[in-house]
């Protein structure tokens, strides 16, 4: 959960835009350490369903950053760029560049990188189980009888990263310690780190203090 980049921002004086791509800076080095430990999947949350309500004046601003971002990621044919989210919702040029990415980099076979862009936990729930009900409804069958059968499996097949393992461990920067609806659904049996630096200020070592923590809770949660 990258977060903090306009606190970030108005700490030093500057304006939020430049928050947002000092952010949009730090990621390419946060998937490399990632990357280097051996991690497969990692998930961003750049943009939630709640920020397309901000103004025009920052809302476009930080489009950009986001679609340029992403696009700078797949160009380094590095890792396979999956978008999640509500892409529906999102302004045409945005999914383009979402979509572009996907395709660019469906047969790299490094880390995969989930961008989350016009995403939120309810809205993913809420789209899943409109998918599960829409393509049941198509193939003929009865939507009552499926509402009585409906199984956490078959929603979990509808998610944005479906067939995909939920998150061992879930990063929040900039202090706050909440989920915010990242993730509501997979992250049922994640640990949680919170970090008290800004986003743009995240280091290498805040990464490897995280690992740390998790790999000490996992330790005690198996006796060790």
């Amino acid at each position: 959960m990258l977060d903090g980049n306009r606190r970030w921002a108005a700490e030093r004086g500057a304006d939020t835009k430049t928050g947002h791509q000092a952010g949009a800076d730090n990621i390419a080095n946060f998937l490399t350490w990632c990357e280097d430990i051996g991690v497969e999947l990692v998930t961003l949350w750049l943009l939630s369903t709640d920020n397309l309500s901000r103004p025009e004046r920052e809302l476009s601003p930080l489009l950009e950053i986001i679609e340029k971002a992403v696009g700078d990621l797949a160009a380094t044919s590095r890792w396979r760029i999956h978008a999640v989210g509500a892409l529906h919702l999102l302004p045409a040029p945005t999914r383009e560049a979402l979509e572009a990415a996907e395709e660019a980099t469906e047969h790299v076979g490094g880390m995969t990188v989930n961008v989350a862009v016009g995403y939120g936990g309810r809205q993913e729930i809420a789209d899943a189980v409109r998918a599960l009900l829409t393509e049941r409804a198509a193939a003929g069958e009865d939507i009552t009888e499926v509402a009585r059968e409906v199984t956490v499996e078959q929603i979990a097949e509808h998610l944005y990263t479906a067939g995909q393992p939920d998150p061992d461990l879930v990063i929040r920067t900039s202090g706050e310690q909440r989920l915010s609806g990242f993730l509501l659904w997979q992250s049922a049996h994640s640990e949680f780190y919170f970090c008290e630096a800004y986003w743009p200020d995240f280091r290498r070592v805040d990464f490897l203090r995280a690992l740390r923590a998790y790999a000490d809770r996992h330790r005690r949660r198996f006796g060790g």
